[in-house]
């Protein structure tokens, strides 16, 4: 375990965060918006609130558990163009995206992207004190509360136009179905909730935290032990794949909020929950390949190559299964993952690929997606080193 622990502390502090640091800063403030699979960097690409988001949070955790004064100066220039550039100062909440220059692009209201810049302006807080970052955050969790939380069907709906409007559109990206109600935003509404209540508890939080820990366990866990990925209105699912990297993901993050809640009767549940969810996860990993992507059982089409996202959050998942259980066997797949990690997915010249490909029997790096950009950020790869080196 030790071995493990420095392992991760050398790749976050050696490898991952000086990418950032180095590579991503944008000469006009904040940070560019793509480096592309090749490792050449987009300076006039679009610039994304999760990337920016996923930025702050990774970097305020960093100063917090490790205290290099680097990472606080990120994390800074991270919320000072979220709150100048992001935050519509008009109607509230956020812009999907900005350009280049910083001005407003995609202005759609995106629930999943509001959740990570509170879940980011809550550990910045909590990394250093400040209050408006704090008191931006409570704004953001009321706007979701106020135009996403389905006060008669229950649940959150995924997105809104600028002013709050019904949009036709709600979809996080072209892959996605079209669907009101999604695992994807319930799963980070929930880690952005646990986030703010940890450092901001009232009534109002923790009603919202018990919420959404409550829906998953009601209706979004199946009896299978996977997670349900999207659903109508009225939570009649519309899809029937299995996506192995959020229900690893989820395992852990349910038992962190029903931690942080601090209800031993509701931590009691969400661990025999938690653990299913676990075991059905691992239907996709192979000790010597790592975890494969999703799966479709009503088609039998099998989406094979392992991202970089759900690696990491393996990691995580089988060390969280580890600590409470205490078997033995959770620790081995950590390690069998981690290796797998090092030998296929971290890239030689900083930073982690997009995925590895299955390739007549091995596995190849993928140079077609980007290193850095919109949905690829520092925080899945970032926080499981920092996970396991607080939790080791």
């Amino acid at each position: 375990m030790k071995t493990l622990k420095e392992e991760l502390c050398r790749e976050l502090q050696q490898n991952i965060l000086p990418f950032w640091q180095t590579r991503m800063p944008d000469k006009a403030g904040g940070f560019i918006g793509r480096i592309d699979g090749q490792g050449n960097a987009c300076p006039n690409a679009e610039k994304g609130a999760i990337l920016n988001a996923r930025i702050l949070w990774t970097f305020s955790s960093a100063w917090r558990i490790l205290r290099v004064p680097e990472y606080l100066d990120t994390a800074k220039r991270a919320y000072n163009y979220i709150s100048e550039h992001f935050i519509d100062r008009e109607y509230g909440g956020a812009f999907w995206s900005v350009n280049a220059d910083g001005s407003p692009k995609d202005t759609k209201k995106q629930f999943y992207a509001i959740a990570f810049i509170i879940y980011a302006l809550a550990e910045f807080h909590r990394s250093c004190g400040d209050e408006a970052a704090l008191q931006l955050a409570v704004e953001l969790f009321r706007s979701i509360e106020s135009h996403s939380l389905d006060s008669i069907g229950e649940g959150y709906i995924e997105a809104c136009t600028r002013d709050w409007g019904t949009i036709d559109d709600m979809r996080l990206s072209e892959k996605d179905q079209n669907d009101a109600k999604t695992m994807n935003t319930h799963l980070h509404i929930l880690e952005a909730y646990t986030g703010l209540y940890r450092v901001w508890k009232t009534p109002e939080s923790e009603q919202a935290l018990r919420r959404v820990t409550g829906i998953f366990l009601d209706r979004i866990v199946r009896p299978d032990g996977h997670l349900g990925l999207f659903f109508d209105e009225n939570w009649n699912s519309t899809s029937s794949m299995v996506s192995y990297g959020h229900d690893i993901e989820a395992s852990w993050l349910l038992c962190e909020a029903a931690a942080v809640l601090g209800d031993n009767e509701l931590e009691t549940v969400v661990r025999e929950v938690s653990g299913r969810i676990a075991q059905a996860s691992m239907e996709g990993f192979t000790a010597d390949g790592g975890m494969e992507y999703e799966y479709d059982p009503s088609s039998g089409v099998r989406h094979s190559s392992r991202d970089w996202w759900v690696q990491a959050e393996t990691v995580v998942g089988c060390i969280n299964r580890y600590g409470l259980t205490g078997d033995r066997l959770w620790m081995e797949r950590a390690r069998a993952q981690w290796n797998f990690i090092v030998k296929h997915i971290i890239c030689p010249d900083g930073e982690w690929y997009w995925s590895a490909l299955p390739v007549d029997g091995g596995f190849v790096p993928n140079t077609t997606d980007d290193r850095a950009g919109f949905w690829k950020c520092p925080y899945h790869n970032g926080r499981m080193c920092m996970e396991i080196i607080e939790r080791l």
